[in-house]
């Protein structure tokens, strides 16, 4: 029975919770006002601990939950609740892009679209540009110079070599995101 409970509460979670994993939020703490299963402390930590893990917020937290609620069953049956409407809503769409691929307007709509998740990217990126090689907040106290991060800059402008130099530029970029984790924490990055 609880596996039955586990798969639909996930599942009206997946199915509402549109933008993303923090729009589960709201849908877990009704299910732990509901169940029982979790504290509303619990879930902060859960949050913490979904950020800080690869992979989607919202399928991190029904993993966690299911697992604490049911073991590895548990687990798995929370996490196909969540994706369970997203399939469905995927499959029914993909129905009807199939029926109407070579309409000419649907078409025209998937290249206009083209640049508009461009600009949404470069607006992604200009934003992880500003946050971790700007200091916006010392323009006011230490004039233009003072607003560059210049370990940043330097850190990135070293990956940039070494991803353009013979045998380095073919090594996964894994590798380079862990040097780039071990600078962070050597040179203490983080401020602290």
């Amino acid at each position: 029975m609880i596996y039955l409970q586990l798969f639909y509460e996930f599942f009206k979670a997946g199915l509402f919770a549109v933008g993303g994993g923090l729009a589960t939020l709201p849908f877990l703490y009704d299910i732990s006002d509901a169940t029982g299963w979790f504290t509303h402390a619990q879930l902060a930590d859960m949050v913490a601990i979904s950020e800080s893990t690869p992979g989607p917020i919202g399928i991190n937290m029904s993993t966690y939950v299911g697992y604490t609620t049911g073991g590895i069953p548990g687990a798995v049956i929370a996490t196909l609740g969540l994706i369970t409407p997203s399939i469905i809503v995927i499959l029914i769409v993909a129905g009807f892009l199939r029926a109407f691929k070579d309409n000419r307007y649907v078409k025209a709509a998937f290249y206009g679209l083209r640049p508009a998740s461009t600009g949404l990217i470069t607006a992604a990126c200009w934003s992880l540009v500003v946050i971790s090689l700007l200091r916006l907040d010392a323009f006011s106290s230490g004039g233009l110079l003072a607003v560059l991060n210049w370990k940043a800059l330097l850190l990135a402008a070293v990956l940039l070599a070494l991803t353009r130099i013979g045998k380095l530029k073919n090594l996964h970029p894994a590798a380079f995101l862990a040097l780039s984790a071990v600078v962070g924490v050597v040179f203490r990055f983080g401020g602290a």
